[in-house]
């Protein structure tokens, strides 16, 4: 079944502005992503954001399905202005800012939007802006807009659609299983990559979540090797036992030494266990192909409530029980056919600015 984006835009007509644009993308690509970029070579492109890894991650996977090489962009604004961010204005001595201006800017994340809506600003209008997920002031922030379907903003400028951009490509998951790492491809299939996430603004791991997680685990243990990655977030005590039960079951933990191997593990699996605080580490998993074991904390951020709903009624995403699915799902992945429909809308734009200039 083909991927599925929802972009609202405005027409000539009348009444063009309120019919949806369905834009049909082709099925999951399985090989290496075509080498024929999506945007000119020559496109100058910024990533703005304020360095989250969870921003950052949508950003990069974007720009890559782009073709494009970006520029990746830090702000960091003083206060008053991180205070008013997204409605205030950008911090005037952000260094991350200064000519020559992108002809496209890509950016996420609330402190993001004054420095987005400068740069559109300070370029004359000449800068193409596009924002992933709500910015929180309306529409009207960036040039494009993409928002997850459980959100609730839309617009003529708006794409939506259940998953969003993310750097875990066709391309990057080939070229981990044909040179695997070692130390994953050695383990016994069937394997299960654990993906670890934890506390987070929304809401904390509790002790009775890392009790339970940790007895399914177990029971996991003794169908499949386990590959466990924790995060930055997952509290000491949790990484230590989760450490534990893999050297006593014979699997890998990643103990944060050398290079991350998480796309690796997401590449080496036979079933994705992945914990709910994180709706980006839950859409990379959907890439993969393989059955996706949600485990959900008790104070699950209801805002991801419907994206994992959506997910388990596709058919990729289950409820964690402490047992590996058989039936192995098509990779679900809309990076691409979002990266599209942002071409579509820059082209179109920078033709614009070309005719104007002509005149």
């Amino acid at each position: 079944m083909p991927a599925l984006v929802e972009h609202r835009r405005s027409g000539a007509q009348s009444g063009a502005a309120s019919r949806p644009l369905t834009v049909l993308a082709p099925a999951p690509h399985r090989g290496p992503v075509t080498s024929s970029p999506l945007v000119p070579r020559d496109t100058r492109v910024w990533l703005i954001t304020d360095g989250k890894a969870g921003d950052l991650a949508p950003c990069r996977g974007l720009a890559e399905a782009l073709g494009a090489a970006a520029d990746e962009r830090v702000v960091a604004p003083r206060p008053p202005f991180s205070w008013l961010a997204p409605r205030g204005p950008a911090d005037p001595r952000e260094r991350a800012l200064g000519p020559p201006w992108p002809d496209l800017a890509i950016a996420t994340g609330r402190r993001a939007v004054p420095a987005l809506r400068a740069v559109k600003g300070r370029s004359g209008g000449k800068t193409f802006t596009v924002f992933l997920r709500d910015p929180r002031i309306g529409a009207g922030a960036a040039d494009l807009i993409w928002v997850p379907a459980h959100d609730s903003l839309r617009g003529p400028n708006v794409i939506v659609t259940d998953i969003g951009p993310h750097p875990v490509s066709p391309a990057r998951l080939a070229a981990a299983r044909a040179h695997p790492d070692p130390r994953l491809s050695a383990l016994p299939r069937p394997r299960a990559a654990v993906l670890v996430g934890g506390d987070s603004r929304h809401g904390r791991f509790t002790e009775d979540d890392a009790r339970r997680l940790l007895a399914g685990l177990e029971r996991l243990a003794g169908e499949a090797s386990l590959m466990i990655t924790a995060s930055r977030r997952t509290p000491g005590p949790l990484q230590a036992a989760l450490a534990d039960l893999a050297r006593r079951q014979g699997g890998f933990f990643w103990d944060g030494s050398g290079e991350n191997p998480y796309l690796a593990l997401v590449a080496l699996a036979d079933a994705i266990v992945a914990t709910a605080d994180s709706a980006n580490m839950v859409s990379e998993a959907c890439a993969a192909g393989v059955p996706v074991l949600l485990f959900e904390p008790g104070n699950l951020y209801p805002r991801h409530r419907p994206l994992f709903e959506a997910l388990k009624l596709h058919g990729t995403v289950h409820a964690f029980t402490g047992r590996v699915e058989a039936l192995r799902p098509k990779p679900l992945d809309m990076t691409l056919a979002i990266a599209q429909a942002v071409a579509n809308a820059y082209i179109g734009h920078r033709d614009a600015l070309a005719r104007r200039k002509a005149r």
